[in-house]
């Protein structure tokens, strides 16, 4: 189909576009600043197809990059900017990344993460006036005599891989979940048709691009013909201001966030131009949920993943005060079946069971969530194994559990067993486990979620020492500080003999929990702001 941003500069191109702290972008500007990214893309000898990592901030380059992406012809990995250099690099090397490019604020983390990469070529990439249409005109080469004959796509492939987005596994790893065009539009096009859309929409994204749900947005905008407003960080006050005072009628939050905006607002009402907030990132505790519906807020739940480019189940605005809790209905054209927890496949799937949908279980019965759709990634970027453990018959089995009740809306009662989401950001124990287990005096680690009143949970942990050794808590924090990033780091850290395992060795996260945050055992450290 004809580029997306390009239809919107010739329908609607005096329309803003894109408002950022560097200013207003009407659609003709972007695509116009947008051209001008891609050649310069192009003229650093990156060939249609390669992976081009950004390490960014929220801002105009940002956005730039997502859009000029397609124009050049590559696929664009954006990298979480909270990561260490080593994890970054890690990445890097995984994607077999042709070229990071990255803004001012991170580039001592970006050339770092390049060169223990194995020297991935990196460019600086910087915002500049309004007017300028060739991006970092005073770092970037002109593409200069010899440049590589490509010419600019004015077509997108839907089967094209857009984006590759790292998501942590239980294994400790990242998996790349590869998201083509097709997913991201048809994201669009569900969400549309749940929540409408209006002439006068404007979507603020004052969550990270890096993740799907901001990145959402910026698809959603050039499609729709929207106006994407984007924060270079959440700030509460700003997001209440921003919904007064420019016109923002929807804004993407998790549980953290929304928190932190009533605190902000007192008891001042929100406009009535105001008429979504999508909750996202993980189930919004009931009180939250109730206090909003006193206060009259349209919140309404999305049940979503990195591999469903967003949301795929969501809430429907009719239904946010009657259900409470729910994450909603698959929206269309997805699917959605809970299975028995007993009926998980394994092994390699035969003809009838890649012919056959999974079993359903009855209303009220916890299960597997398993969903089926054109905005279901493809599969993992150089991990079939991981790929043939999600993705079986059409359906991709999340890992998370929830059940329906008898109208068919889904609860989510857990992201993954053992996940824990610390506002907003995925940690995953295996991970600050491995960090741990990295110090030569620990010879065990288990790490758990315990519940904050600022973040929803934070990680804490509890290690067995080495005989003869001696480390304190403290020093283990600075410790895994070091390798992960700050959000991952165990707010408390106990120290005792042994952790305790079921007959098959397996480590009892959930025994950890309830025996230390129960007031058990243990000496933890002083408290740690992780998510600071």
């Amino acid at each position: 189909m004809p580029d997306w941003l390009g239809r919107r500069a010739e329908t609607v191109p005096n329309r803003p576009a894109l408002i950022t702290g560097d200013g207003t972008l009407t659609f003709a500007q972007l695509h116009q600043r947008v051209n001008g990214r891609a050649r310069w893309l192009l003229g650093l000898r990156v060939e249609p197809g390669a992976r081009v990592a950004l390490l960014a901030g929220n801002g105009r380059p940002f956005v730039e990059m997502v859009h000029a992406a397609g124009r050049a012809g590559v696929v664009l990995v954006p990298l979480n900017t909270r990561l260490t250099p080593a994890e970054l690099a890690w990445q890097l090397q995984h994607v077999g990344a042709r070229l990071l490019v990255f803004d001012g604020a991170h580039e001592d983390k970006a050339r770092d993460a390049a060169r223990r990469a194995g020297g991935v070529p990196t460019a600086a990439v910087e915002a500049q006036a309004a007017d300028r249409a060739r991006p970092d005109a005073a770092r970037a080469p002109e593409p200069g005599a010899g440049a590589p004959p490509f010419s600019l796509r004015e077509h997108i492939d839907l089967g094209a891989v857009h984006t590759i987005i790292y998501t942590s596994g239980t294994t400790g790893r990242p998996k790349g979940a590869q998201l083509t065009y097709g997913n991201h539009w048809w994201s669009a096009v569900a969400s549309a048709l749940n929540l409408g859309l209006h002439g006068d929409d404007r979507w603020l994204a004052c969550l990270p691009l890096f993740h799907v749900a901001g990145l959402s947005i910026l698809m959603r905008s050039v499609i729709y013909g929207m106006t994407a407003i984007v924060h270079d960080r959440f700030d509460a006050e700003r997001v209440n201001r921003a919904i007064d005072e420019d016109g923002v009628t929807i804004v993407s939050v998790v549980a953290t966030t929304l928190q932190r905006m009533l605190e902000a607002r007192g008891r001042r009402p929100y406009p009535p131009h105001l008429r979504c907030l999508l909750a996202g990132g993980g189930p919004v505790p009931r009180p939250l949920l109730e206090e909003c519906h006193r206060r009259g807020l349209p919140v309404v739940q999305t049940y979503g993943l990195t591999e469903t480019a967003s949301q795929v189940v969501t809430l429907a605005p009719d239904d946010a005060l009657r259900k409470i809790g729910s994450a909603g209905k698959p929206l269309l054209p997805n699917e959605l079946r809970i299975v028995p927890l007993d009926s998980r496949p394994t092994g390699e799937p035969g003809q009838a069971e890649a012919d056959a949908p999974p079993p359903m279980a009855p209303p009220g019965q916890v299960g597997e969530i398993a969903v089926r759709g054109p905005t279901v990634t493809p599969g993992y970027f150089r991990d079939p194994e991981a790929t043939a453990r999600a993705l079986r018959g059409g359906w991709f089995y999340t890992g998370d559990l929830g059940y329906v009740d008898e109208e068919g809306y889904l609860y989510v009662v857990d992201r993954r067993d053992d996940l824990i989401i610390s506002g907003g950001e995925n940690v995953y124990p295996a991970e600050v486990e491995a960090a741990l287990l990295a110090h030569p005096a620990v010879r065990e680690a288990g790490v758990f979620g315990v519940p904050d009143a600022r973040w929803g949970q934070v990680p804490a942990a509890a290690v067995a020492l080495r005989e003869g050794a001696a480390v304190t808590p403290e020093e283990l924090q600075r410790f895994v500080g070091e390798r992960l990033a700050r959000y991952k780091v165990p707010v408390a850290i106990y120290v005792t003999d042994e952790l305790p395992r079921n007959a098959a060795g397996k480590l009892l996260r959930r025994t950890l929990r309830d025996r230390f945050v129960g007031g058990g055992e243990g000496e933890p450290s002083a408290q740690f702001s992780g998510n600071a």
